[in-house]
């Protein structure tokens, strides 16, 4: 592993070597939009037959669609550390949602940081769990230039929030002060979003948009079964089901229309062709709030949910769209995960990727190049006891604490993962112990804490 101390060193060489010089191609935008907690069955290019997602069906039909994709952990704050900072769960500062507002420190750096090195205009929207206000992991000084969204990461699934941050100062929302709910927090965000594409001038830009959709509202204490937070329900205001459901699928059809909003402010502004444009779920499904997640088959063939190291708890729906740069309809089989979207920017931005990283870039894939591929891919969670997962070839192992026997699936012909296959699979299942044991390193705010016996 890098230390920290030459992480650091290494951004502060970056400076201006990284910026592009005069007569240099100019470096593509890049716009990774986030959604929580949706599952991988939710989307209509993923099967999903009742809720509509006309337009993100249409990005996948215009660009890739990924169908090995991994989040970075089964919970919202380590998957966006694994995200920002190109670290598994394994080696990331976060690695459960124990503490979900430990903040990133000054060692540990970021995509952002390096994009915003390299010359490139950033941006936040929306959720962050990676440091409070006043902290080392503040957006502000993670390398985000412009930043504008929730107070913390269990601030966020209010949906009709009194205040939001606007950089370091607070921007009241007083649609929603006493008992209104006038100003939904996604539309609000949206809005953003779409002024700063549209502000978009010569300077290349990293957008990062980070909706809580469609988590449930259900982390401030309470639960009150009064479903998803939407201002309608439409277009399923009419349909049979139970109003969790409604808000359920209303909340992520509305996102679909706003990114797709999203796309076409980029064709207006003529940014369409330079603009490559991601988006993935932060963790698998969720059964909160009143929701469940069998109603609409959110994660489809998959086993397990949010919370999960199945592959339903971490395996996501992931898009990719750039005109004249990926072909259209395409769908790839290539085995990533967050962790690998710090030296995939990287690359993009035409800058040196960090040693010591656990990501390795799939530009190739996005391209329709030969692609290098991950000898393993390692997950760890830390609540509910201790659970370790890791992904190799077609194998899949899961460990349910350090003395639990591994679980093995051949994910090639049983993706649902429903046969345990470790007794008559030895070697690998030595491989997948010797893995769980190399692949991680201590961590003093996650240490190895077993499940009680008999729990």
């Amino acid at each position: 592993m890098m230390e920290a101390m030459n992480r650091r060193d290494f951004l502060a060489s970056l400076g201006a070597a990284a910026l592009p010089g005069q007569g240099q191609p100019r470096r593509p935008n890049i716009v990774f939009i986030l959604a929580d907690d949706l599952g991988y069955g939710n989307l209509g290019c993923y099967g999903q037959k009742r809720i509509q997602t006309p337009h993100l069906d249409r990005m996948a039909a215009e660009g890739m669609k990924f169908t090995q994709a991994y989040a970075g952990s089964t919970v919202c704050a380590p998957s966006r550390c694994c995200l920002m900072t190109g670290l598994h769960t394994g080696h990331a500062r976060t690695r459960g949602n124990k503490n979900p507002n430990l903040p990133l420190r000054p060692e540990d750096v970021t995509v952002t940081e390096l994009l915003k090195m390299a010359g490139y205009r950033t941006g936040l929207i929306g959720k962050w769990s990676l440091g409070e206000l006043g902290s080392t992991g503040y957006p502000t000084r993670k390398g985000f230039d412009e930043w504008f969204g929730y107070f913390s990461q269990t601030h966020a699934h209010t949906y009709y929030p009194e205040h939001l941050l606007d950089g370091e100062q607070a921007v009241l929302q007083r649609g929603n002060f006493g008992a209104r709910k006038e100003d939904y927090a996604h539309d609000v965000f949206t809005e953003r979003a779409l002024k700063f594409v549209e502000g978009a001038g010569a300077q290349p830009f990293f957008l990062h948009l980070c909706y809580a959709i469609p988590h449930a509202n259900n982390e401030l204490g309470r639960d009150t079964g009064d479903g998803m937070e939407v201002p309608s329900y439409e277009p399923y205001h009419n349909e049979s089901w139970p109003k969790q459901e409604k808000g359920f699928a209303a909340m992520i059809t509305r996102m679909d229309r706003d990114i797709g909003r999203l796309l076409e402010a980029l064709k207006k502004t003529g940014a369409d062709g330079n603009t490559l444009v991601l988006f993935a779920s932060d963790n698998g499904p969720h059964r909160e709030g009143g929701h469940d997640p069998d109603f609409f088959d959110d994660n489809g063939p998959l086993r397990g949910i949010k919370r999960d190291l199945y592959e339903g708890g971490i395996r996501i729906p992931a898009i990719a769209r750039w005109p004249g740069r990926i072909r259209p309809g395409q769908s790839s089989d290539h085995a990533w995960a967050f962790w690998d979207f710090l030296p995939t920017a990287c690359d993009l931005a035409g800058v040196k990727t960090p040693a010591g990283l656990d990501g390795v870039s799939f530009l190739p894939a996005l391209l329709g190049k030969p692609q290098p591929r991950h000898e393993y891919l390692y997950w760890e969670f830390h609540e509910r006891g201790f659970d370790q997962a890791i992904r190799m070839d077609g194998w899949k192992g899961v460990r349910k604490g350090t003395r639990g026997a591994i679980e093995l699936y051949d994910l090639n012909s049983d993706l649902g993962e429903t046969r345990n296959v470790a007794q008559s699979n030895p070697a690998v299942v030595k491989r997948m112990a010797e893995l769980f044991r190399v692949a991680r390193t201590e961590s003093e705010e996650f240490p190895i804490r077993e499940k009680p016996q008999g729990s």
